[in-house]
């Protein structure tokens, strides 16, 4: 009995250590989350918190304000003002109907008070409400991030402003933001130059090359789709420094990306100010003039010379600073009015400014014709450039010793070579100038030299037929600036059309023939530009400048551009003078005269008449390339007017009021004339 106790007691005492086992265990395991939970809520709560954010939180950029652009004296030309934009956000909810509910409310809201501007039907607001389905309620690819709110309308009434902010309740999910929006000088102030802006959704899915930079995910992380970006000219050379830094808005959301809290801002940043070389008043001096001369040119029929422009639909022209390479104006007539990209445009609009809206000085560009088979009969824009290169040439034969600078010459009017002497050039007007030194011979615009004394002898000196000569050529031109790029950096600059290499040349001896007075190759005016700041300077090649400081928003620089010489040609100084003699004399003759004798300074310069074969037949361009003061030369100029005819008659007048305009607004430097 007494055993039996004993067991029941010590079975007793073993549960009662395993309960009070159990309850301890269970006491470790609570402290143990406890501690844990402690830990989690008073050291790692800084952490967990900012996980979680980042999984319930999405980021909307915010278009930064478009920095401004300026002429050299700060007169605005683009510029950014504010406006007020109402965007459409998708909240939890919404249905079909709602959606639809919405687009005939915002319709109704618009006719109302903006009658002027473009009416939206509720079935177009419907598609920019991106909502996953059309009007009709059929699936559709959504464009948009389900929390991304959508823009509808960008420069809204006050009256429509104050009716959404009054009644939020007939707009559920509209917001009114306020943006930048892009204007443009009426004047059109070098509009082609100043370039426009197109949306990024568009900029991205270009395959051009000088717009991959929007394909560059790291380079456009913070982009909008619909901010607008730069697609030509300045507009796109400066892109990434008129644009800012994009500001953000935190949206809280659900797992549906639905938003579900209050919204955090970070307000974006303006860019930088872009202060371009350009003088306002000496562009639009050389605007006018083109077109008033193509104007007189037109209306001039029965005149012995001005006529031979009548056919003439476009001009070109570009002043640069001999010193610096600054550009203080570029012109491409006619001009058009960027203010048409605002807000998207039309086809009919962008039919309408197509033969504009290029830069014709540094790409081709056709004569404004709507028939296919009529804009054909005009040359492009890049034109031979004719007797304008006889400078280079005589400079080129002084480089190779085919003559010295008192070398003289029997014009007899005409040069001959070929298998059979067959072939024959002959001077403008059939002239024959008797004996001529090698300035004279510029002055004079002799071909019957130019053949005869550098292009028959290249091709002698460099092995005939073996086609040395053409290279020899080639390395000349493009020392000048003449096939290859001028370094502007400008989008689509084209390098030239190089005939001479061509097929169309025939023989090695024909070729280097016709190039000797200009009519193998063909060129842009900022090439001619270029290449006519290079004779004044004495053979520096200056890459042309169209930016000339950067600023913040304070107004302070922060960027200054510097001279940059691309290359450089060494010639004696014998040789310089020799060219610069005779581009003098070119200006002192009785034709020019008349443009250029009211100046109150010397211009030194070459005409050029080039043809060019078009289904018209062989047509004339007016050429021209000038600088001045002569003797210490500052400012250099080049116009380009296709089928102008004589480039005397057909361009040198525009270039003198080119000048005359510098001379006021900017100033040239007054030098003693000669004789």
């Amino acid at each position: 009995m007494a055993s039996t106790d004993g067991d029941e007691l010590r079975l007793r005492r073993g549960t009662q250590y395993r309960i009070h086992a159990l309850f301890f265990f269970i006491f470790l395991c609570f402290s143990i989350l406890i501690i844990r939970l402690a830990w989690i809520q008073i050291v790692q709560k800084e952490e967990l918190t900012v996980q979680e954010m980042s999984r319930a939180t999405r980021t909307v950029y915010i278009a930064p304000i478009r920095g401004n652009i300026y002429d050299r004296n700060g007169y605005p030309i683009a510029y950014s003002t504010s406006a007020q934009s109402l965007y459409y956000r998708i909240e939890p909810g919404q249905t079909l109907e709602k959606h639809k509910k919405i687009a005939h409310a915002l319709a109704q809201l618009f006719a109302k008070y903006d009658p002027q501007g473009a009416r939206q039907t509720p079935r177009e607001i419907f598609e920019s409400l991106d909502v996953g389905r059309d009007y009709d309620g059929n699936r559709t690819e959504m464009t948009h991030l389900m929390y991304t709110p959508r823009r509808i309308k960008i420069g809204l009434t006050q009256m429509e402003i104050a009716t959404v902010l009054s009644h939020p309740e007939r707009y559920p999910g509209v917001e009114i933001v306020e943006e930048s929006v892009r204007h443009y000088d009426s004047n059109t102030i070098a509009a082609q130059l100043v370039g426009y802006l197109k949306p990024f959704s568009v900029a991205k899915n270009q395959t051009v090359s000088y717009l991959k930079r929007y394909q560059d995910r790291a380079r456009t992380k913070d982009y909008l789709l619909s901010e607008d970006v730069g697609f030509d000219g300045i507009e796109l050379v400066e892109q990434e420094r008129l644009r800012g830094k994009a500001g953000e808005r935190k949206y809280p959301v659900n797992s549906q990306d639905q938003i579900i809290g209050a919204v955090t801002t970070t307000p974006p940043q303006k860019g930088n100010n872009v202060y371009l070389t350009l003088d306002k008043d000496v562009q639009l001096a050389t605007e006018q003039a083109i077109m008033d001369h193509l104007s007189l040119m037109k209306s001039s029929k029965g005149h012995k010379y001005l006529s031979l422009g009548e056919q003439a639909r476009m001009g070109f022209a570009v002043a640069m600073e001999v010193d610096t390479g600054n550009v203080l104006a570029m012109a491409s007539m006619p001009d058009y009015d960027p203010n048409v990209w605002s807000n998207g445009i039309s086809t009919r609009t962008f039919q309408a400014i197509q033969p504009y809206y290029q830069n014709g000085t540094i790409k081709t560009v056709y004569a404004d014709i709507v028939d296919a088979k009529q804009r054909a009969r005009h040359p492009t824009s890049i034109v031979p450039l004719g007797s304008t290169i006889k400078p280079l040439t005589v400079l080129i034969g002084l480089q190779e010793q085919l003559f010295s600078p008192a070398t003289s010459y029997v014009d007899t009017g005409k040069a001959v070579y070929g298998r059979d002497n067959n072939t024959v050039i002959r001077n403008a007007l059939k002239a024959a100038n008797g004996r001529i030194r090698p300035d004279e011979a510029i002055a004079v615009s002799s071909n019957t030299f130019m053949v005869d004394m550098v292009g028959l002898r290249l091709y002698g000196k460099y092995g005939g037929e073996s086609g040395r000569a053409i290279a020899v050529w080639d390395d000349y031109m493009k020392q000048f600036g003449l096939g290859v790029s001028t370094g502007s950096g400008l989008p689509m600059e084209s390098a030239g059309v190089i005939d001479y290499r061509g097929k169309s040349s025939g023989s090695v001896q024909n070729a280097m023939a016709m190039a000797s007075f200009g009519q193998q190759g063909r060129y842009t005016t900022l090439q001619l530009a270029q290449y006519a700041a290079m004779l004044a300077n004495r053979g520096k090649r200056l890459r042309p400048q169209f930016v000339g400081k950067l600023t913040d928003f304070e107004g302070a620089v922060v960027h200054t551009a510097q001279r940059e010489v691309l290359n450089t040609f060494d010639a004696p100084m014998s040789s310089w003078e020799t060219v610069h003699r005779g581009m003098e004399a070119v200006t002192k003759s009785g034709t020019l005269r008349r443009w250029f004798g009211q100046l109150p300074f010397d211009v030194a310069s070459k005409t050029g008449t080039s043809q060019q074969v078009t289904s018209a037949g062989i047509v004339e361009n007016s050429v021209f390339i000038a600088y001045a003061p002569a003797q210490q030369p500052k400012i250099a100029v080049a116009v380009v007017v296709p089928w102008g005819g004589f480039g005397g008659w057909g361009a040198a007048p525009i270039a003198a009021k080119i000048f005359a305009a510098v001379d006021a607004y900017v100033g040239i430097p007054k030098t003693p004339t000669r004789g």
